[in-house]
């Protein structure tokens, strides 16, 4: 997948001549622009020695630039692993390293600091591209042991590391699964150390990616980083109908986007009425229906009378629990219902020049129709004409 600005084809990019991996692994997650590029340090000030290198699915990570290499974005390095080395792609250099790292809660003066040993070779290269190629197959091969050992689990991705002597599995599964059997069989048919990683469902889905119920790119997948906790009480302050289907996304885990206006909404309920409260006229008792967090409004039904609902806005709701904390009652309903005007005329205009937007509703004529038509006219012309005897012959 690619942006809208890359216009990929056949794997190479068109539109931002970024010779990196458009192709095959999308415009990246959060690709940041260094707007203090071109601007000089100064006097005396030495540039941040920190850069920030990203892997493959949006992984990055953070390496201290000992040997002061000139670095800039898009270079390709080797960077130290635990054992051998690993190669990335540099995505930020200079002082928004230290913003970042600030924002993690990375310490810059750390002992045991991940360094970066060299610009990639063309060699380094070669060997990366071959591991990256080997990944898809294995994961066909992997998930088949996994279902062969009956594991309650599902390999969703594989990492080679940048020298090849290593692959890390990332799995999901609800519960504890045991995969040391499974680990032996992966050393013995893939030849490399097995490095097993479990992740979230959330965490499956960013790395992933794909496309939402929306029409976009996931959120996880491209500017959301922080997963909060999503609730069922999410949707219900919203109005929302609960349905699994429908506000669960690929992950299986309620949609992230549930959280982006529920601040919204619980400003606005703040405004209204608990809807177990019960109004008290002297018609009886009322119980709250409906509302409309929108436009205000809330519906009332007499206990006995639930099919006559009443509106009325939160104004009047508030003003009416406020009359009955008196100990005193109102009239009726009808007396606030009928104060409450409302403009049910909507008049549309035709903006943009097209037809009527009903023009198809109206089924056409089919052709039986006109050939009966033709042949009941044939039929009384035929009538009206006088029938030709045989004295007119004569």
């Amino acid at each position: 997948m690619a942006c809208a600005s890359c216009s990929t084809k056949d794997g190479s990019p068109k539109g931002c001549k970024n010779n990196g991996t458009c192709g095959t692994d999308s415009c990246n997650k959060l690709t940041v622009f260094d707007w203090l590029a071109n601007m000089s340090l100064p006097n005396g000030e030495k540039p941040f020695n920190w850069v920030e290198v990203r892997y493959k699915n949006g992984r990055k990570e953070y390496y201290h630039n000992t040997e002061n290499l000139t670095l800039s974005i898009g270079d390709i390095v080797a960077t130290q692993a635990q054992s051998g080395h690993d190669i990335g792609m540099v995505t930020l250099t200079g002082e928004l390293v230290r913003v970042q790292m600030k924002r993690k809660n990375i310490p810059e003066n750390i002992e045991e600091a991940l360094k970066i040993y060299r610009k990639a070779s063309q060699k380094d290269i070669d060997i990366w591209s071959e591991a990256r190629d080997k990944e898809e197959p294995m994961k066909v091969r992997a998930r088949q042991y996994a279902i062969d050992l009956k594991l309650q689990m599902k390999i969703s991705d594989i990492e080679f590391q940048g020298d090849a002597s290593k692959a890390t599995f990332y799995y999901t599964a609800e519960d504890r699964v045991d995969f040391r059997e499974l680990i032996k069989v992966f050393a013995r048919e893939f030849r490399t150390r097995i490095e097993m990683k479990q992740v979230g469902f959330r965490q499956e889905a960013a790395r992933l990616g794909g496309i939402g119920s929306c029409g976009r790119e996931l959120c996880c997948s491209t500017w959301l980083t922080d997963f909060r906790s999503v609730s069922t009480s999410a949707a219900r302050y919203q109005q929302l109908s609960l349905n699994p289907q429908k506000l669960a996304g690929q992950c299986g885990k309620l949609k992230c986007c549930l959280n982006y206006e529920l601040d919204t909404y619980l400003d606005a309920l703040k405004s209204f009425p608990k809807t177990d409260i019960k109004l008290l006229t002297e018609k009886g008792l009322a119980v709250c229906q409906k509302t409309d967090i929108f436009k205000g409004h809330m519906w009332y039904a007499y206990e006995g009378e639930w099919m006559n609902w009443h509106k009325i806005t939160i104004e009047q709701a508030n003003e009416i629990i406020e009359i009955n904390g008196k100990n005193k009652k109102v009239a009726s309903l009808e007396d606030y219902a009928s104060n409450l005007t409302e403009d049910t005329k909507t008049e549309f205009e035709n903006v943009v020049g097209q037809d009527s937007l009903t023009r198809f509703d109206s089924p056409k004529p089919s052709n039986k129709r006109k050939s009966n038509r033709n042949r009941n006219n044939r039929n009384k012309n035929n009538k009206s004409k006088p029938l030709k005897t045989n004295n007119d012959t004569k």
